[in-house]
């Protein structure tokens, strides 16, 4: 519901201070796309465009031309994957294709980023990895990521954790978490 792919039987869901439940679905969209970025377990890359073009994707979708090629290979290079702007997505390994999915889910500049097991597919050290760049990424951008995980301890020392258990929420960290949010301070 954050990400404003369903909405609610009852209540109201609140995005950046904004009430979404009011949208239209061309207001969803152009909301989703302006404000929630998203990293998926699996990158979802497109394999016919090259890394760069997938980072401008969003952008582009949103009707921003302006400054979109040089945003993206900016992120691209904060993420270490300036020398495969021009490969296409199906010929980089799983880690260089989680790194490129960042830079897409950063590139309109959203308030929050929804990240579904983004480490899943990926062996320990590029986990890691990428889980060191998402933290570096929250407090150099000033973002709130939203880290859904089955591996909490992975993510080591964040702000905030919530536990989804049979439907039930809980905060803490007693029990292994299933949601996770990692904010900028």
């Amino acid at each position: 519901m954050i990400g404003l792919l369903d909405k609610p039987t009852s209540g109201k869901i609140y995005v950046d201070g904004i009430e979404t439940t009011i949208f239209n679905e061309s207001k969803t969209s152009e909301f989703r796309n302006k404000k929630v970025g998203f990293i998926f377990q699996f990158s979802n890359l497109l394999s016919d465009l090259t890394v760069l073009e997938n980072v401008m994707l969003p952008r582009q979708i949103g009707g921003k031309t302006k400054g979109t090629e040089e945003e993206a290979m900016k992120l691209l290079r904060t993420v270490g994957m300036e020398k495969f702007v021009h490969k296409r997505a199906n010929k980089i390994s799983g880690g260089q294709a989680q790194r490129a999915a960042i830079a897409r889910g950063l590139v309109n500049s959203p308030s929050i980023v929804l990240a579904d097991e983004p480490t899943g597919n990926l062996d320990s050290l590029t986990a890691d990895t990428i889980v060191q760049l998402m933290k570096s990424m929250c407090k150099k951008m000033g973002l709130t990521f939203i880290i859904v995980t089955h591996d909490r301890h992975q993510f080591g020392d964040v702000d905030k954790t919530i536990t989804v258990k049979d439907g039930r929420t809980t905060e803490g960290e007693d029990e292994e978490p299933s949601v996770m949010e990692v904010t900028a301070k």
